[in-house]
């Protein structure tokens, strides 16, 4: 979140903070690599280099001079340029293909990319006209004419297997004697990711939630309705008797009529909702030993209220952040049902794989977390089928959204979905921000994992911004959306306790946020002035809450300002290497502040007891 002043608040609103989206991989053909990974810390990292054609040929090998190209009768994904594989209309082949070394110890490896396919073939039974796509001696898919589409479509495969080896990324194409058909490719990357699980996650239940939703809106999409499914597993050693869904939004309306309504539930009996009608008690038939797995199903009913908020409607535009209902968490501290808080936020999750499907009107553009698919729905109807793996929660919008898109240099995808209102220049200014600092960010703390990322911007929001995986709400503002995007790191994929230690994503994202803005917080820490003993960097959102004018000077200030005073006592490469290595040992986990600490000590032989007295950080 970034904080914005707001006259209208009692106290000094604040902007709000989560996470972001990735893409839920499609499971690729046997592959039985020739040699095993070997065993290895994980980098993350995107090693497809020039995926989107922007910077001619290289490192690509192609066929033939022109395979790369920007020439008319084609369009780009992203920017310019494409790769155009056959459209002769004659026998013919053409392949494209680029060496790519996959890190060991990557335990997520992902290759993805944007195809379009269009022909002059009438056929509906017959592939005439092929493209493979190839991973070594693998061969991961293959399309032919009778995969036409209207535009691109993201396909995503599993690779992990081919972890520590150099091997090929290769793709074919080949038409018969008549009829063109024209494969055309952009944006490709292959992203990876993860390693040894992240400390201590095994104590953090119910885990690996995997969640299916199915929603359908009225004309105006502020009303939803539909069913959600969760299944999940007890990773804890004692039994799960129980399991709590935190419904966040009702804290938006009263408990007589609640915006978030759970109903009809299977796999267990509801209990009464509790911590002001957030969070539903819902015990399960039988104990779930250690390693065992459960789902649980109900329906669920949605209606968005008035108000341009992380979860509400400003005129036509919809904002639905936090309305899926999510398993709260159970830890070493036992159930974490922790209220609601307006001044930051509470949210607590797991990474999770979701699958959501939207039928909304087709006036409505529906930006979400994940790979989005449009496909039509009954009259006057689109479906979008959104999915993600590994993101801690799932936002859409819903409005006549204006669109405008581009990819960034390392091959992520952004789109930014104005209000009316924003002006086009505004608009294209945020998507070049966006495409830089998603970059910036990687670049510094791993590569960006949630495949496309969608930036919703609206000048009334009274937060600031707002960050969801792979989904962001925000002003017109270079800053915010630096800020914002940096949550895609810290709270996405390097997850905390949002409620107890905020500091861990507020004061992280500040911090990078400045890097970003080749800010270096000279002298910053000067200026600090403690308002009583109890304050401190660490302190929860229960003391926030109670001394909410002076939250975003500690937490984000001082917060920041500390994690530069720490980067002069390491040095600038110590430092760099300590929060990308961190982020690496915690990618999809869960981050303490302690482990922060006992991180940044073996990273220098300076004794660090007394900074953190000095900058009270305790944990």
């Amino acid at each position: 979140m970034r904080p914005t002043p707001h006259k209208a608040l009692a106290t000094s609103a604040l902007a709000v903070a989560a996470m972001a989206a990735v893409l839920l991989p499609v499971t690729p053909a046997a592959a039985t690599p020739s040699t095993a990974p070997a065993a290895a810390a994980c980098t993350p990292s995107q090693v497809i280099t020039n995926g989107g054609f922007e910077s001619g040929t290289s490192p690509w090998t192609q066929s033939k001079t022109g395979v790369i190209t920007d020439r008319a009768g084609q369009t780009a994904h992203g920017g310019t340029s494409f790769a155009w594989l056959d459209g002769v209309g004659s026998t013919h082949t053409d392949s494209l293909t680029q060496s790519v070394t996959i890190p060991s110890g990557c335990s997520t490896a992902t290759l993805s990319f944007w195809l379009h396919v269009d022909t002059a073939e009438t056929t509906s039974s017959t592939a005439y006209d092929k493209l493979t796509a190839k991973i070594g001696s693998t061969t991961l898919a293959t399309y032919s004419n009778l995969d036409k589409n209207t535009g691109y479509v993201q396909k995503s495969f599993d690779v992990s297997a081919f972890a520590g080896q150099t091997v090929a990324v290769a793709f074919t194409g080949t038409e018969d004697s008549s009829l063109q058909t024209s494969f055309v490719v952009d944006d490709v990357s292959l992203d990876t990711s993860g390693g040894t699980a992240p400390p201590a996650d095994s104590t953090r239940t119910p885990a690996a939630p995997a969640y299916t939703v199915s929603l359908s809106s009225n004309n105006s999409g502020t009303v939803w309705t539909g069913h959600e499914s969760a299944i999940f597993t007890n990773a804890s050693a004692t039994a799960l008797s129980e399991v709590y869904l935190r419904l966040w939004d009702n804290y938006h309306g009263t408990c007589s009529a609640p915006p978030i309504t759970v109903s009809n539930v299977t796999g267990g009996t509801a209990g009464a909702l509790s911590v002001a009608c957030t969070a539903l008690k819902i015990d399960l038939p039988t104990p779930l030993a250690q390693g065992q797995s459960a789902t649980i199903g109900f329906d669920l009913g949605i209606t968005v209220p008035s108000g341009a908020d992380r979860f509400g409607h400003d005129g036509a535009f919809n904002f639905i952040g936090n309305a899926l209902p999510v398993l709260a968490v159970k830890d070493g501290a036992g159930w974490h049902l922790d209220p609601y808080t307006n001044n930051g936020e509470s949210f607590y999750s797991l990474a999770a794989d979701f699958k959501v499907t939207l039928d909304h009107p087709t006036t409505l553009l529906v930006p979400a977390t994940g790979s989005s698919v449009d496909t039509p729905g009954s009259s006057g109807r689109t479906i979008t089928t959104a999915t993600a793996s590994k993101v801690r929660d799932f936002a859409w919008a819903a409005g006549p959204f204006s669109k405008i898109s581009g990819t960034s240099p390392a091959g992520t995808s952004v789109n930014v979905y104005s209000v009316s209102g924003i002006s086009s220049s505004d608009a294209q200014s945020m998507l070049s921000t966006a495409k830089s600092v998603v970059d910036t960010h990687a670049s510094r703390f791993g590569a960006y994992p949630y495949g496309e990322l969608d930036t919703v911007i609206d000048n009334n929001f009274w937060f600031g911004g707002m960050e969801y995986p792979g989904f962001v709400l925000d002003l017109v503002s270079t800053t915010a959306l630096t800020h914002e995007i940096g949550h895609q790191w810290w709270y996405g994929i390097v997850g905390d306790d949002e409620y107890n230690s905020p500091w861990l994503d507020e004061a992280f994202t500040d911090y990078a946020t400045d890097l970003a803005q080749s800010k270096t917080g000279t002298n910053c820490w000067n200026s600090v002035s403690w308002a009583s003993s109890a304050e401190k960097i660490t302190n929860s959102m229960a003391y926030w809450d109670a001394h909410s004018s002076r939250y975003s000077t500690v937490v984000y200030g001082y917060g920041k300002c500390a994690l530069h005073d720490l980067r002069r006592v390491l040095g600038d490469s110590a430092m760099t290497q300590l929060l990308k290595s961190y982020a690496a040992a915690h990618w999809y986990g869960v981050s303490t502040t302690a482990e922060f600490k006992a991180a940044a000590q073996a990273a220098t032989t300076t004794d660090l007891t007394s900074f953190w007295t000095q900058h009270r950080i305790d944990g």
